[in-house]
């Protein structure tokens, strides 16, 4: 599904050899960020309070309020530790202009409601997905399945070597090959530690629970809606903008020159996010005391 969209669009995109140039008249979008949350917040109120009921279907509420507790303040911590170094606010007009608080400048209090409203949305697509639209690729004894696992905590190898040789790989693109040289591709290498630690600690178990048609087409859904959001609204008004010194050094073009990173955070979050998802569920669907269940001790 990936590859139907990523070969075309890059073919399409790499044809545009000399971008448009957009003058933006200043304010020409009051509160756009703010309003541009609605494409987290109603697809959340529509799956959450109407398809999921109307289906009869239910989330495993305990997982999946675990899961938001550890990933929301994760996401939070990106902006509060990173965003002096990542990002930028130019156009303060398109937010509410609350500060919320981080290290070296101010960011906008939309940024945390995106992270809030991004996980949800993110773990809402796939429970729906999964329980619903292709239940028949999930696991049906999953409490059987889930009490027989002997630990949750499994190292993966291949995780690890995958993400090593991509942070290299980076590191080597920048230094040599990339257009902007100076600095150190420090958002892409964040992206690939936060996709790949889960997978690393478990990936071994959470892959036989996993609902990889549902996960698939969850990450189509929510690449495409960023897509539709970053590049044809955020970066063209100014609603954020990059660092570049601490991107990889692929941008593109016809999108407002924006990042590749912009495109790769949205699978690393959401294949993140559904292996800890998995495994909270599996933990919880267990009953067992949480040390006994992720480390294997009586």
């Amino acid at each position: 599904m990936l590859i139907m969209i990523i070969v075309p669009a890059t073919i399409a995109l790499r044809s545009v050899a000399t971008p448009a140039l957009i003058h933006i008249e200043p304010n020409a979008s009051p509160h756009g960020y703010t309003w541009s949350l609605s494409l987290f917040i109603f697809p959340i109120g529509a799956i959450a309070l109407w398809f999921l009921p109307s289906a009869g279907l239910s989330i495993p509420q305990r997982a999946f309020w675990r899961t938001i507790g550890i990933l929301v303040p994760i996401g939070c911590l990106l902006d509060v530790i990173f965003a002096q170094w990542f990002f930028l606010f130019p156009n303060r007009q398109a937010t509410l202009g609350f500060n919320a608080p981080a290290f070296g400048h101010w960011v906008p209090v939309e940024e945390y409601v995106f992270y809030l409203t991004g996980f949800l949305l993110i773990l809402l697509l796939y429970v729906w997905l999964s329980e619903y639209w292709l239940a028949a690729y999930t696991v049906e004894d999953y409490r059987g399945e889930a009490e027989s696992v002997p630990k949750l905590l499994q190292f993966h190898p291949t995780s690890l070597i995958a993400g090593v040789v991509l942070m290299s790989a980076a590191i080597v693109y920048k230094r040599w090959f990339s257009d902007v040289r100076e600095g150190f591709p420090g958002y892409f290498t964040v992206l690939v530690a936060g996709g790949l630690i889960p997978s690393i600690s478990f990936y071994p178990v959470t892959r036989r629970f996993i609902n990889w048609r549902a996960l698939s087409l969850t990450i189509f859904i929510i690449l495409l809606v960023s897509m539709l959001w970053e590049a044809t609204l955020a970066l063209p008004y100014q609603w954020w903008d990059y660092q570049h010194k601490a991107m990889l050094g692929i941008f593109i073009g016809a999108w407002c020159g924006l990042p590749i990173e912009a495109v790769m955070v949205w699978l690393a979050v959401t294949y993140g996010t559904v292996i800890l998802f998995e495994a909270v569920k599996i933990w919880q669907a267990s009953e067992r005391p949480a040390k006994q269940m992720f480390l294997g001790r009586p």
